[in-house]
C-alpha cells in the first residue's frame, strides 16, 4: 500500500473515533441532564405530595369535628356531675368546689362558648335551609333549660347548701336532670346534626366556617382554650378520685 494511502486511512479511522467519543461525551451529558431532572421532579412530586397529606391532616379538623371535640369536654363534666349525684345519694362527703368549678366550666367553656357558636353559627343555616328544623328548635329549647339548671347547680354547690337534706336532694336532682338532657342532646348533634352540615354547605363555607371557630376560640380563651378546659376537667376528677379510667371497667 502507497504511504499517502495509509495515511489517508489512518486520518479517516482517527475521525469516526472521535466522532465516536464525542457521541458518547454528549450521550453521558444527556443522561446525566435527564436523570437530574427526573431527581427534582420526583422530589417536587414527594414535596407536594407531603404538602397535601398536611394539609388534609389539617383540613379533617372542620367546624363540626371540632365542635365534637368540645362534646368530649362536656361529657367529662356529666361523669363529674354523676359521681357527685351518687355521693349524695349515699349522704356521702365530696368536694363542693369540685361542683362549683364543674358547673362554671359548663357555664363558661360549654354554655357561653360552644353553645353560642351553635346557635349563632350552625343552627341558622339549617333553619334557613329548612333542614332539620324540628331538631335545631329542641337543641335550642335544651340550651335555654340547661342555662337554667346551671344556675341553679351554681346557687346550690355550698357548703351551708349541702348539709341540708332538702338542699341535697333539689341539687341531686338537678345534677341528673342535667346529665339526662345532655346525654342524648350531645349524641344527636354528633351523629345527625353536625354530619349534615358538610352537605348544607360548600367545601369553602365550611372551611370559613372552621376559621370563624379559632379565631373566635382565640379571642374569648386565649391560644389554648380547648386544652385549658381539658386541664381544668382533669384536675376536677383528681380532686374527686375518678381520673383513673380503668375504675370504670365492670368486673365480669
Amino acid at each position: 500500500m502507497e504511504p499517502k494511502a495509509r495515511l489517508d486511512d489512518l486520518l479517516v479511522s482517527d475521525g469516526r473515533s472521535r466522532r465516536r467519543a464525542l457521541l458518547g461525551a454528549a450521550s453521558a451529558v444527556s443522561l446525566t441532564i435527564i436523570g437530574a431532572g427526573a431527581h427534582a421532579a420526583s422530589r417536587a412530586k414527594g414535596d407536594a405530595k407531603k404538602k397535601d397529606e398536611v394539609q388534609g391532616t389539617e383540613e379533617d379538623v372542620g367546624p363540626g369535628e371540632d365542635l365534637m371535640r368540645e362534646h368530649g369536654v362536656l361529657r367529662r363534666t356529666l361523669l363529674v356531675y354523676g359521681e357527685v349525684g351518687r355521693r349524695l345519694e349515699l349522704g356521702a362527703d365530696f368536694d363542693v368546689d369540685a361542683l362549683q368549678k364543674s358547673a362554671q366550666l359548663i357555664r363558661t367553656f360549654v354554655e357561653d362558648y360552644h353553645e353560642r357558636q351553635e346557635e349563632e353559627m350552625v343552627f341558622p343555616r339549617f333553619e334557613r335551609a329548612h333542614k332539620l328544623v324540628d331538631l335545631v328548635s329542641v337543641l335550642r329549647a335544651q340550651h335555654q333549660a340547661g342555662r337554667k339548671v346551671t344556675e341553679r347547680v351554681q346557687s346550690l354547690a355550698v357548703a351551708a347548701a349541702t348539709k341540708d337534706p332538702a338542699q341535697r336532694r333539689q341539687l341531686r336532682a338537678l345534677l341528673l336532670s342535667f346529665i339526662r338532657m345532655y346525654e342524648p342532646h350531645a349524641s344527636r348533634e354528633d351523629t345527625v346534626l353536625f354530619p349534615a352540615l358538610h352537605d348544607l354547605v360548600s367545601r369553602s363555607e365550611y372551611d370559613a366556617l372552621g376559621e370563624h371557630f379559632e379565631r373566635r376560640e382565640h379571642h374569648v380563651f386565649g391560644e389554648d382554650g380547648f386544652e385549658r378546659a381539658v386541664a381544668q376537667i382533669d384536675a376536677i376528677e383528681k380532686s374527686l378520685g375518678i381520673e383513673n379510667l380503668a375504675q370504670f371497667t365492670p368486673v365480669a
